[in-house]
């Protein structure tokens, strides 16, 4: 069973996939919960929209990713539902807006530093929601856009804790490893920059990996393996 899950993710575990599941169905279903309590009758518009089903699995499933963290979560979604609510009025030309609206919301998260890949289904949700939505207008950004994710993004948080994940993801300890051996920072932006490729993984994670690397193949030579 467990070489089912080995593409999946670098480092998850069926343990670890297991309990996403588990976070997922306590957060969708108390942010659906709360958003009901607390808006109560909204008409045709919807209480909970699906872009935080997405969001839920960067959350529950890989809580280490810049994409799932907190200001990703609520800026991304908020930030890209008003680039969305703006294509909506401003481009005549309904699929031709709902292509404005997802570039547009890519270009808005990357300058705000909260690209997170649900957000651009916020942002076509309000091209394409229907007449509810398009009647709400940019309040859609906040209500229910904005409470969902506020919502999704505390359910994590306090899920975490139980989890034994860090969220808000913050990189592990160092551990010590031969000077001459690690990587310089600068080293790893070169890389990073010669690959021209762009990993769901922070830099400073991708530093760390490699001092415990060097770390453990440090033991490993000094035990003559």
């Amino acid at each position: 069973m467990r070489r089912f899950f080995v593409p999946i993710l670098a480092g998850g575990t069926l343990p670890d996939r297991l309990f996403a599941c588990l976070g997922a169905v306590f957060g969708i279903a108390l942010t659906g919960a709360i958003s009901v309590w607390f808006l109560g009758d909204m008409g045709a518009l919807p209480l909970l929209v699906a872009p935080m089903g997405a969001a839920a699995v960067l959350v529950f499933a890989v809580p280490a990713s810049p994409l799932a963290q907190p200001w990703s979560v609520v800026g991304g979604n908020i930030v890209s539902a008003l680039v969305g609510v703006t294509a909506a009025r401003f481009v005549p030309v309904p699929h031709l807006a709902a292509g404005v609206a997802v570039g547009g919301a890519i270009l808005a998260m990357s300058l705000l530093r909260c690209l997170h890949p649900p957000g651009g289904a916020a942002a076509l949700t309000a091209v394409v929601g229907g007449p509810a939505v398009l009647a709400a207008g940019y309040g859609f950004a906040l209500v229910p856009v904005g409470l969902n994710a506020v919502l999704l993004m505390l359910a994590g948080v306090a899920f975490h804790r139980l989890s034994g994940h860090s969220y808000p993801h913050r990189p592990g300890p160092a551990v010590p490893a031969p000077a001459e051996s690690v990587p310089h920072p600068e080293d790893l932006d070169r890389a990073l920059a010669d690959l021209g490729e762009t990993f769901d993984v922070s830099r400073e994670d991708l530093d760390l990996l490699f001092q415990r690397m060097e770390h453990y193949a440090e033991e490993r030579r000094a035990r003559g393996g």
